[in-house]
């Protein structure tokens, strides 16, 4: 997918100007353009906060419009939606007016959510598979590992990283899609 070339047309359609963008978000105006131009990846994390300054989740940046009715999803029909370390497998691709966004994340040793925590309305629950994933919300940290589970307000910054030697597997929902 072009990144950039998506977030220019998401961008121009809000009639934002990169600068507006840029200060909505809380980054540079170089950065920015760096993207729009392909110039640079974004981590999810990044990408999720200016996202939220359009405003528009994840989900629907990276939507194609699959048909309504679809209800069954095989293991290569999920949605990725990650970057970089850490996949992010979104059960459907069309989210617009759904309750409820599912996901299959996998995080290689050392990758995390991203620098800056993240922060939306909603809440958030996950389930550990296989691997070791340090998970933080607010000032609270823990290490979970396979079949322990999380569940907080997603208005609460938070972060995930895989602190491990192996790959974490995990299956997570978050309510209302945003991410």
């Amino acid at each position: 997918m072009d990144v950039g070339g998506r977030l220019r047309a998401v961008r121009e359609a809000r009639g934002l100007s990169q600068r507006q963008l840029a200060r909505k978000a809380g980054i540079s105006n170089a950065t920015v353009s760096q993207i729009e131009s392909n110039a640079i990846n974004p981590s999810v994390g990044a990408l999720k906060r200016i996202l939220d300054a359009v405003p528009m989740p994840l989900a629907d940046f990276f939507a194609t419009g699959e048909a309504p009715a679809k209800v069954f999803y095989r293991a290569g029909e999920l949605t990725e939606i990650g970057r970089g370390g850490v996949s992010y497998r979104q059960v459907g691709t069309d989210l617009t007016g759904k309750a409820l966004q599912i996901l299959t994340e996998r995080y290689q040793p050392g990758a995390d959510s991203g620098r800056i925590p993240l922060k939306h309305q909603g809440e958030e629950a996950g389930v550990i598979i296989r691997g070791e994933l340090e998970v933080t919300v607010g000032d609270q940290r823990a290490v979970l590992g396979p079949g322990d589970a999380y569940y907080f307000s997603s208005a609460e910054p938070h972060r995930f990283r895989n602190v491990g030697a192996e790959p974490c597997e995990l299956v997570s929902v978050c309510t209302p899609p945003s991410f």
